[in-house]
């Protein structure tokens, strides 16, 4: 992140006016904004720590505090509105140490886990992880499943973990919570779980040229149709069935 005006004030029509602190500088932004929007509009150039700007990403971790409270805050800058005399300043990396493995040598069981993050062991069990995740992750859930060598649980209770580092950044034990659910996710779904039929099938079919023909039919057609074809398309279900298929497709 890097300053590129110097805390001038533009107007904005109507716009409700509240100060904030980024990095201990004190800026007048309209409120209502996101931590990220604050941030752009006191002048800041985000180079870093900005990424998808969607609440996935968890590149835009940030500490902030609120006035008169002693409590320290967390959340995604993208996501998190601003309040009056918010102190805040970014974090966009946590420094937590990724264990060094051969992901095609590791065994998929617990003595694995354990033998790369002995840290696991360090967790006295506070939760302070589990509350500060902005993805309302139990991180503490999977730690402890880890603990005790499920490796299948620890995998489904971390599906939604953004990788934002903020679980590491309050764990008393120090251990890097989302680098270890990380580990369990790989060796859950490359190594545990059963391969999908359907993918071997569909990359069988785009080996065999099977598509080819479709594709280039697809080429001839002009853009505008183009897109009204593909806005009309059968889309999936939210809660499909995993042999969903489109009926444009059967048979193919």
């Amino acid at each position: 992140m890097s300053e590129t005006a110097s805390g001038a004030e533009p107007l904005v029509p109507n716009a409700t006016m509240i100060p904030v602190y980024i990095m201990g500088k004190k800026y007048m932004v309209p409120a209502e904004l996101t931590i990220m929007k604050a941030i752009e509009y006191a002048g800041y150039q985000l180079i870093r720590g900005c990424g998808c700007r969607g609440g996935v990403c968890g590149a835009c971790s940030t500490v902030y505090r609120k006035a008169g409270d002693y409590k320290i805050y967390t959340g995604l800058a993208c996501q998190t509105v601003i309040e009056p005399d918010m102190y805040l300043a970014q974090i966009p990396f946590y420094p937590a140490l990724r264990a060094d493995f051969d992901y095609a040598e590791i065994e998929p069981v617990a003595e694995s886990v354990h033998a790369l993050y002995p840290e696991l062991f360090r967790c006295v069990a506070c939760n302070a992880c589990t509350k500060v995740c902005p993805m309302d992750v139990q991180v503490m859930d999977y730690i402890a499943h880890l603990k005790r060598g499920d490796i299948l649980g620890a995998a489904e209770i971390s599906f939604d973990c953004i990788q934002c580092g903020l679980c590491a950044s309050r764990c008393m034990g120090e251990l890097p919570q989302y680098h270890i659910a990380q580990l369990a996710r790989r060796l859950a779904g490359g190594k545990l779980k059963p391969r999908a039929a359907h993918a071997h099938e569909m990359i069988e079919n785009i080996a065999g040229d099977k598509y080819d023909e479709a594709v280039k039919e697809l080429k001839k057609i002009p853009l505008d149709e183009l897109k009204k074809i593909y806005q009309e398309r059968e889309q999936e279900p939210t809660m499909a069935e995993e042999d969903w298929r489109p009926e444009s497709d059967v048979g193919l």
